[in-house]
């Protein structure tokens, strides 16, 4: 658990409290409304219809262990949350991870971004991954920042892979190597 205490700028509301935490059955419903903003709002992610709630619990269920799901919780609301998954199914990719973070709306450039990511990247070196992957839609400018000051590297990019909102879009991938940043 990280419990962080930051106070907003210009001096407004006093410490708040962000708590990373794993993520429980019960975060579904507030995992759903923020992942379904993203897909009617955001390119971020290429799904183009919202999900329901049964194609979230079966997401939910393939996480855990090796491949964790972690919330940030402010003051009892879920502000975001990130995941570790399977970059690819052969078994040589075993330690390669594929991470993803997605933050409610009105808490995005709060910082909550870099916790859940910070907490993923300790929680793969745990699990003795060597590698992460991050795959980030175009143009994404606050996720490309995010991803390099974690220590991140430009790897390539995949040209109009991804058709969303009337446009082809672009997909660049980042690059960390587990032991040499963070």
């Amino acid at each position: 658990m990280i419990v962080v205490k930051r106070s907003t700028r210009q001096g407004l509301p006093v410490a708040v409290e962000t708590e990373v935490r794993d993520s429980r059955r019960s975060d579904l419903p507030a995992l759903l409304e923020i992942y379904n903003n993203v897909v009617k709002t955001s390119h971020a992610t290429f799904d183009l219809d919202p999900q329901t709630m049964a194609q979230r619990k079966t997401w939910f269920s393939g996480h855990g262990g090796r491949y964790p799901l972690v919330v940030a919780e402010t003051r009892g609301q879920i502000t975001g949350y990130a995941s570790l998954s399977k970059f690819r199914d052969k078994p040589a990719y075993s330690k390669t991870g594929e991470s993803s973070v997605y933050v409610h709306k009105a808490f995005q450039r709060k910082g909550v971004g870099t916790l859940l990511m910070k907490e993923i990247v300790a929680r793969a070196k745990k699990f003795g991954y060597h590698t992460i992957i991050a795959g980030i839609a175009l143009p994404n400018d606050a996720s490309l920042r995010l991803h390099e000051r974690l220590g991140f590297e430009y790897v390539g990019s995949f040209k109009e892979v991804g058709f969303k909102f009337g446009r082809w879009r672009d997909v660049t991938f980042y690059q960390l190597l587990l032991g040499e940043h963070v």
